[in-house]
């Protein structure tokens, strides 16, 4: 495979990414908390997307993969940053993003802030405002008073870290306590036997979110990854409707 290309933030950290040309919508996909673009999702999209010549970009957010920086010095607000820098300045007309778990908050997230872009989006597992439901009140007493909290991870050998910075940041970007004035199509996929992000989430935020045209698919074997070959089919059977849809809106 050949090397990344780089964006040079103003900071000088450099962001990880790959960028095919093709026709649009531009699908970008997020991944989620401790991963890369190129986990097994993200490069099957990639491989759909060449086959179907449509365009696509994958990036690693920063101190994640092949990017520059210090994970543990990541917020939220920061990694949405370095989502919409990507977005502004390698890619042009619209976008049909593609949140897995963390990475569809950052969707979200994205989305508010660049609306006029969204052409659509899809969430795999989305779990926006994690740092509010997914953290008991003894761990979020030990983030603020320690200012890091560590736990055993069942995706990696590393243990997963998450920092009084970043925790603090996802409670200043909840997005689940009002209507989410989002309006372009949303699809949602979620594993009824996810251990992480309960499946009742992907229907909460189907309520919240404005847009008149949102769909849950709900899978009652899937776990939390949704990596599984059906799942991907599922996958990329809901971002190639999305596309469609935004061809003939």
């Amino acid at each position: 495979m050949s090397d990344p290309a780089y964006l040079d933030r103003a900071d000088g950290v450099r962001l990880a990414y790959r960028f095919r040309a093709g026709r649009g919508p531009v699908i970008l996909f997020l991944p989620g908390y401790m991963s890369d673009m190129e986990g097994s999702k993200a490069v099957a999209l990639d491989a759909w997307a060449a086959a179907e010549g449509r365009a696509v970009l994958r990036f690693d957010y920063s101190g994640c993969g092949a990017s520059d920086g210090d994970f543990e010095t990541a917020t939220l607000a920061g990694w949405r940053d370095d989502v919409l820098l990507l977005l502004d300045r390698i890619v042009t007309g619209p976008v049909v993003l593609v949140g897995s778990s963390m990475g569809g908050w950052l969707m979200l997230l994205v989305a508010l802030a660049r609306a006029e872009r969204i052409a659509g989006m899809v969430g795999i597992a989305a779990a926006p405002d994690f740092t509010d439901w997914g953290f008991t009140q003894e761990m979020k007493l030990e983030l603020l008073s320690r200012g890091r909290l560590e736990e055993v991870s069942k995706y990696s050998d590393r243990p997963t870290v998450t920092t009084r910075a970043f925790w603090q940041s996802g409670e200043a970007n909840r997005v689940l306590h009002a209507e989410i004035a989002i309006d372009c199509p949303v699809r949602l996929l979620h594993g009824q036997r996810d251990p992480d992000v309960p499946w009742e989430y992907a229907i909460h935020l189907a309520r919240r979110l404005r847009s008149a045209n949102v769909q849950t698919l709900l899978v009652k074997d899937g776990d939390h990854r949704l990596s599984r070959d059906a799942d991907i089919e599922r996958l990329i059977a809901a971002v190639a409707e999305v596309c469609r849809l935004s061809e003939n809106p």
